[in-house]
């Protein structure tokens, strides 16, 4: 039968720590293949919708005009979302260049919102800052329309890709004639399938272990204060995503972490070594310290044996899979919290 660390004594843990290890790898569940659709998410259908009102506002592509793209956004305000996807910039970036380029200041949060609203509602009426909307519209035509200029031998220009190589020669050719396979691969390559999606939720995609670890924890009536994204806890330079039973008297404290790559699973293991390290400094200065548990899923966290190790030592081998979440409680301090 299959034992865990979280059922090891310290010293046991520390004498068979490659097979413990082992065993973390083995409970390990990757859900890289499937992504949560978000709010936000745009179908083919509706894009294909907004990019056949963009290609008749420009006749074919064969005119960017600025009054008549900023007609066909009101229309169909997800036609911001397919200029975009030709320019191949983020929200932000989109903003810097029009600033860049415009006597119009247009702040990044003011581009992450409207790409926002717009992802939400692709067909409703548009209603946001008139100015910043037609700078940000217009800085999108000039630069669709133009060549890139020159770079360096040593450099690439972002706007230098089959569909903007060439100004608007490129978009003509690409919208009538089609994207050859090699060509459509490459650029694939280049900024991989649904990484902008990914990105989008990525909070969803941790959300579901932070679920997880809130359903047993409601179950087994355990108190804890469930901390948000990037707030502040006195007491913690680091705010962990969980604290048992609340920040003034924290007696455990519980990171929930999904990593799908080897370097973000590292980044991850260090802000668990911390929090030890934090409890650590505080039973030295007298204080009382708290326990520290890691709740973890994902391909990347079952790279490298060393990080590994490294979350276990610093776990005291507190580290739950969603295989083993049912013994989150049972298997640590936090039975003591138990009230049901």
């Amino acid at each position: 039968m299959m034992r865990y660390p979280f059922e090891a004594s310290s010293e046991e843990l520390i004498e068979h720590l490659d097979e413990f290890v082992d065993t973390i790898f083995a409970t390990l569940e990757s859900e890289f293949l499937v992504l949560p659709r978000g709010e936000g998410f745009i179908d083919y259908q509706a894009f294909q919708r907004a990019y056949e009102s963009l290609k008749e506002a420009s006749g074919g592509f064969k005119h960017l005009d600025p009054e008549k793209v900023l007609r066909a956004v009101k229309a169909t305000p997800l036609v911001l979302v397919v200029l975009r996807a030709i320019l191949g910039f983020t929200p932000s970036e989109w903003a810097h260049m029009t600033s860049l380029r415009t006597s119009v200041r247009v702040t990044q949060n003011f581009a992450r919102s409207l790409d926002r609203k717009v992802r939400r509602s692709p067909f409703s009426p548009l209603k946001t800052k008139r100015s910043a909307l037609e700078a940000m519209i217009r800085t999108a035509c000039e630069l669709i329309a133009a060549p890139p200029s020159p770079v360096d031998p040593d450099q690439i220009h972002r706007l230098d890709k089959a569909d903007t190589r060439s100004g608007l020669l490129s978009l003509q050719h690409i919208s009538e004639m089609g994207v050859p396979y090699e060509m459509l691969l490459y650029e694939r390559f280049l900024g991989r399938p649904f990484s902008g999606h990914r990105d989008s939720v990525s909070e969803l995609v941790g959300g579901g272990l932070e679920a997880a670890v809130e359903d047993v924890l409601n179950r087994h009536g355990v108190a804890y204060r469930k901390t948000k994204r990037a707030e502040r806890i006195p007491g913690f330079d680091q705010t962990p995503d969980f604290i048992i039973p609340d920040e003034r008297h924290p007696q455990a404290v519980i990171e929930a972490k999904v990593a799908e790559d080897d370097g973000t699973a590292r980044d991850k293991v260090t802000r668990v070594q911390h929090l030890a390290s934090l409890s650590q400094a505080r039973l030295q200065s007298g204080q009382e310290g708290f326990e520290v548990i890691a709740c973890i899923a994902g391909r990347g966290f079952g790279k490298r044996r060393e990080d590994m190790k490294k979350l276990l030592l610093a776990t005291k081998g507190k580290v739950f899979t969603l295989k083993t979440l049912d013994k989150l409680v049972s298997c640590s301090g936090l039975r003591r919290f138990q009230t049901l």
